[in-house]
């Protein structure tokens, strides 16, 4: 099954996603494309579907979404370089990942982390203000 032939002309949408590195495990890869997150040429598609150099791909991984067009076919995992190789991102899904993580970086901006924990008043204060929230 996991043939390195460079003249394979289709791999399993699972298999691929797995190969490319976008998921640790071929298990994580087919979870994900049967919750939706993974789609070829703009539909849903089953984990045992094959893909064709060519294709177009959507994978939302970690809240962001990476729109892919597939360049190579694998079915072996191998180093990252090569499996960066086997796909290409478009500009406005790196421009639209860029973006987001900006604005992601700015909403923490402002938060400042206690420097200790609280003590034991501090503790009862906070479990109180929880209670008045749960009613």
């Amino acid at each position: 099954m996991h043939d390195s032939n460079p003249s394979q002309d289709s791999v399993r949408l699972d298999v691929w996603l797995w190969a490319a590195r976008f998921f640790r495990t071929r298990s994580l890869a087919r979870q994900a494309v049967d919750t939706g997150k993974v789609e070829v040429g703009g539909q849903r598609a089953k984990a045992s579907r094959s893909i064709r150099g060519g294709d177009a791909l959507s994978v939302v991984r970690g809240g962001e979404t990476y729109e892919l067009v597939v360049l190579g076919l694998s079915d072996t995992r191998g180093p990252a370089p090569v499996a960066q190789a086997l796909y290409r991102e478009t500009e406005a899904s790196k421009a639209r990942r860029e973006d987001q993580r900006l604005q992601r970086a700015a909403m923490r901006d402002g938060y400042r982390p206690p420097e200790h924990r609280p003590d034991k008043r501090a503790r009862r204060l906070i479990q109180a203000l929880g209670d008045i929230d749960a009613s």
